[in-house]
């Protein structure tokens, strides 16, 4: 079947050699070409294009929370590991033919097996590929394409999700000087493409200037792993000699040493290339704000209402801010992010109309993975904070404290009446560009709002009781001032 008869023509903004949907695109044209034969060359450009698919989708789901990302990344899956199985063998061909001479008698043997394993990996590709459904693939990354271009390139949150890349590469490269194992060779291998993919896929600037470096490293640290399975064939061949499969572990551990030699030149020492990459990533509060921009970024995927949460926000860090001026808390930088990240997050369960949002909230919060320099315990206080930013309040002792410092309890409450009285103010403001005005006069916090109408009525009544915690926890009264709009 023709590319023509299964998808429209390309659309003119894929004609760039970049993007969810060029990819995608190239994935169904890749089908048609390895197809043919399944030759070890178009099988390798198919994976590539659903490689830097599913990248692509592991770079996104990490600040967009839309199910079409996973449903993307299973439907490739089959085919991807199947075309993965043939190239390997393929691979192992390449390097057969390379490191022998036609009379090595090892040379027919490896061949003659990797031949007949070739052949029925290449049934077991051609099924997945019949199974392949190509007008869904580009059904779901049309849509998924649209969703992406909320987070332009070069965001600071790819930035950051290059640091979470680089330490985990880093973290993997001290393990595998320690044991120098091919295992740990390989898992390294991986973390180094990882972090390639995210710089390749989000970070133009980084790839332009990065990109030779880390494929080279990629491919040196990829050359050792073959080696290492084409060593453990050629043991595994009885009927080949003693002498023979002396002459080979030579051959081979000459060109791994090559390779492991090459990878430590650049990668080890003070002028290694993890210095060099490091120094361009996000660094010291860069590093907090990054983390907190990537969550912003989660929750606006998932509030109904997005606008109006950056105004309760907006409130909320005012409130914080005015408080801290006139010494009614202690500023501390931590725990206004708690406050911010819970502002930004508390409606990410459903909404207002949604009864349970709150506990829905909380939870979901709670399973996030800590961005960089965000710990779990930071993430258990913003949970806190946005599940208490109203109905009853549960003590300090309760479980879900468990874990948090005494002395870091009664702030968690703080911050959760100031999320509870910012609710309170945006929903009785006359106005959506309002500022609270914080003062203290004789021991009283005082709080005017222009266009707030404080003296009766439902909205009067709510806040004196959104108000109430952040008494208790200040220890301090609180007055509330309506100032006339206009």
């Amino acid at each position: 079947m023709q590319i023509k008869a299964i998808i429209p023509a390309l659309p003119e903004k894929t004609e760039k050699k970049s993007g969810l949907l060029y990819w995608a695109h190239r994935v169904v044209a890749e089908c048609e070409s390895a197809s043919q034969d399944f030759a070890a060359d178009p099988v390798h450009d198919l994976r590539v294009a659903i490689r830097r698919c599913r990248s692509m989708a592991d770079g996104f789901l990490s600040v967009d929370p839309d199910p079409g990302w996973k449903q993307m990344k299973r439907m490739a899956k089959p085919l991807f590991a199947a075309l993965g199985e043939l190239r390997d063998v393929q691979v192992m061909m390449e390097w057969v033919s390379k490191l022998s001479v036609p009379e090595d008698p090892a040379r027919s043997i490896l061949l003659a097996e990797l031949q007949a394993r070739e052949a029925k990996l290449k049934e077991i590709a051609k099924q997945a590929l019949a199974d392949f459904d190509r007008k869904h693939w580009i059904t779901i990354n049309e849509h998924l394409s649209a969703r992406s271009e909320k987070v332009p390139l070069g965001e600071t949150v790819f930035q950051l999700l290059a640091l979470e890349r680089w330490i985990d590469a880093r973290e993997l490269h001290r393990k595998a000087l320690r044991n120098r194992s091919g295992v740990a060779y390989h898992q390294l291998r991986i973390g180094i493409k990882r972090l390639r993919y995210t710089v390749e896929n989000f970070l133009p600037a980084l790839h332009e200037k990065w990109s030779k470096d880390l494929r080279t490293l990629q491919d040196a640290l990829g050359e050792v792993h073959d080696f290492d399975v084409l060593w453990a064939m050629v043991r595994a061949h009885h009927e080949i000699s003693d002498e023979v499969c002396s002459h080979w572990h030579t051959v081979i551990q000459t060109e791994r040493n090559k390779r492991l030699g090459l990878y430590r030149e650049r990668m080890v020492g003070r002028q290694s290339l993890w210095n060099e990459w490091r120094a361009a990533l996000p660094i010291g509060d860069e590093v907090r704000r990054g983390g907190i921009e990537k969550l912003r970024l989660w929750a606006s995927f998932l509030d109904p209402d997005f606008e109006n949460t950056k105004r309760i926000e907006s409130v909320a860090l005012h409130l914080y801010d005015g408080f801290a001026e006139h010494k009614v808390l202690h500023a501390d930088g931590r725990q206004r992010s708690w406050l911010e990240a819970a502002a930004f997050m508390h409606e990410i369960g459903g909404g207002k109309q949604d009864h349970g949002h709150r506990k829905r909230s909380s939870r979901m919060i709670r399973k996030i993975t800590p961005p960089p320099d965000w710990s779990a315990l930071d993430m258990q206080a913003v949970a806190i904070i946005a599940r208490y930013q109203r109905g009853n309040l549960a003590p300090a002792t309760h479980p879900m404290f468990a874990g948090i410092p005494v002395r870091s309890r009664t702030p968690i409450l703080r911050l959760a009446g100031l999320l509870r009285l910012a609710i309170a103010l945006d929903g009785a403001a006359r106005s959506h560009e309002f500022q609270p005005d914080v003062s203290r006069k004789e021991g009283v916090v005082v709080i005017t709002a222009d266009g707030l109408d404080t003296r009766v009525g439902p909205d009067g009544e709510r806040l004196a009781r959104a108000k109430y915690l952040l008494e208790a926890t200040c220890h301090v009264p609180i007055k509330l001032e309506h100032v006339p709009a206009g």
